[in-house]
């Protein structure tokens, strides 16, 4: 028995186990046979990655649970791992975390139709109509939270306050709801998918206890469930997104189990970062009174415009540079995905500065924007700081201009992704991440419950996975404006 278990872990070793070869970028095995450094990278990312960069420069190679990881770091050279389809997928990846999270299995053409199908149904006069639809639940909402006359303060968690509002406001825009002739109440929704959010990291990483894989299955089958009449018809209250969504499922042979199963993949990828990115910026508007105050002097003034010439603020042709500078900074300070790519074919990585390194088939390449450029100290002065002008010149236009080693970056922030990794419905997501807080800071007295309210820290496990959530809450306190 003994001899069969060494024997195991012998081949194991051999099986996992490489050694550089002349071309290729530094590599970093770490201590562990097979795991190398799963649990370091799991448990903090950013302090992992940022250790290796200080080891390896900004090419390196590690070892995470069997598979061989580069890290790029260097945002000039991005371009050569985005550009490149053809040694370099994405959908290969993205398959596999479908299966993990979403238990979900469609074919690799499937991806890019349904991006086509959001890309025509998000732009436009489509988009104005969404615009819309989401303004009209969020005030409705808003409002049921309070009374007409409220005159006492409720207190709440800014975090639970942002994401529950927002997912419910886009789950009626984008789903349906009972306000729209479908018979499922959004807050039941929201409630089985925070369970599902927090366990959501665990179930890509292929890392749930027993009990935690019966939760996952049980909150899966209820959400499945839930969701099933969601753009099943022209009457299901849900957008005409969806409805083609649903449309091209069915056409495309999917089965009803598997077309559920999609639509929770739609609905995490739609709702699953607008909440935390607003929570975010809000935190920070109200633990920075200087920027909270220029935010709103800004919609202020937009406020008189809207009255004068009635276009609406969360029209995508309004000027917010100030709250679009206070909202770039917080997603650069706040957004963590990764942009990973399965190596397909052997390919040689050109850097912008001439060094050139070899890629193996069968390895990953991954971007990490929030470690560089986001975070560089080169490219942003006191990166760790939040400063809500630091997207404006001093004129008050829109500042685009920032430099690593001289040469001026294409890449200076990418909390929305890049090339195929783009988030389609970024300006639908800009435009009710401003809706709301115009909302909130206009209609409502919102502020901290103590003077001396800090930022609540970064759960480091979520990083990989888009907006980063946050240690506990901020605790706050609101009330309608017009009760004065």
């Amino acid at each position: 028995m003994i001899w069969t278990i060494l024997l195991l872990v012998l081949l194991i070793f051999i099986l996992t186990n490489r050694w550089r070869c002349k071309g290729e970028p530094p590599l970093d095995k770490g201590a562990i046979p097979w795991l190398g450094h799963a649990l370091e990278f799991g448990k903090d990312a950013s302090k992992f990655i940022n250790r290796m960069k200080m080891k390896h420069g900004d090419v390196f190679t590690v070892r995470v649970a069997g598979r061989y990881v580069t890290m790029l770091l260097d945002p000039h050279s991005y371009d050569t791992v985005l550009g490149d389809s053809d040694s370099l997928d994405f959908t290969r990846y993205a398959q596999v975390l479908m299966d993990r999270i979403f238990r979900l299995r469609l074919p690799y053409s499937q991806q890019a139709k349904s991006n086509e199908i959001m890309k025509r149904h998000f732009v436009g006069m489509n988009l104005a109509t969404l615009n819309s639809a989401m303004s009209r639940n969020l005030r409705a909402l808003m409002k049921a939270k309070t009374t007409q006359n409220q005159k006492d303060w409720k207190e709440e968690g800014l975090f639970n306050f942002s994401y529950s509002l927002l997912f419910r406001a886009g789950y009626l825009t984008l789903f349906g709801g009972k306000q729209n002739n479908n018979p499922i109440d959004p807050l039941s929704v929201y409630k089985e998918y925070k369970k599902f959010d927090g366990l959501l990291v665990k179930m890509a990483r292929g890392t749930l206890r027993q009990e935690e894989k019966k939760t996952a299955q049980s909150v899966q089958n209820k959400l499945w469930e839930l969701l099933a009449p969601a753009g099943l018809t022209d009457d299901s209250g849900s957008s005409p997104w969806l409805h083609a969504y649903r449309q091209f499922l069915q056409e495309d042979g999917t089965d009803a189990e598997m077309q559920n199963r999609a639509i929770l993949m739609q609905l995490w990828a739609t709702q699953g970062n607008v909440g935390p990115a607003a929570f975010w910026l809000l935190g920070f508007l109200l633990t920075n009174p200087e920027a909270l105050m220029a935010v709103k002097r800004e919609f202020s003034q937009n406020t008189q415009m809207e009255t004068t010439t009635g276009t609406p603020l969360m029209d995508s042709q309004v000027n917010t540079p100030v709250f679009d500078s206070a909202l770039e900074e917080a997603l650069r300070l706040t957004a963590g995905p990764f942009i990973t790519r399965e190596v397909v074919r052997e390919k040689t990585l050109c850097m912008a500065d001439g060094r050139r390194y070899l890629l193996r088939k069968g390895d990953r390449v991954c971007l990490f924007p929030y470690v560089s450029p986001q975070m560089d100290p080169e490219i942003y002065h006191e990166p760790q700081k939040y400063k809500y002008d630091r997207f404006l010149r001093e004129d008050g236009s829109v500042k685009k201009d920032f430099y690593k080693g001289g040469k001026r970056l294409k890449y200076y922030t990418m909390p929305w992704g890049a090339g195929t990794n783009g988030c389609v419905g970024k300006q639908f997501a800009i435009n009710t991440i401003r809706q709301f807080v115009y909302v909130v800071l206009t209609d409502y007295d919102l502020e901290l419950c103590g003077p001396n309210a800090q930022m609540p820290e970064i759960n480091t496990s979520r990083y990989g996975f888009g907006m980063l959530q946050p240690e506990g809450d901020l605790p706050v306190r609101y009330k309608p404006r017009n009760t004065h």
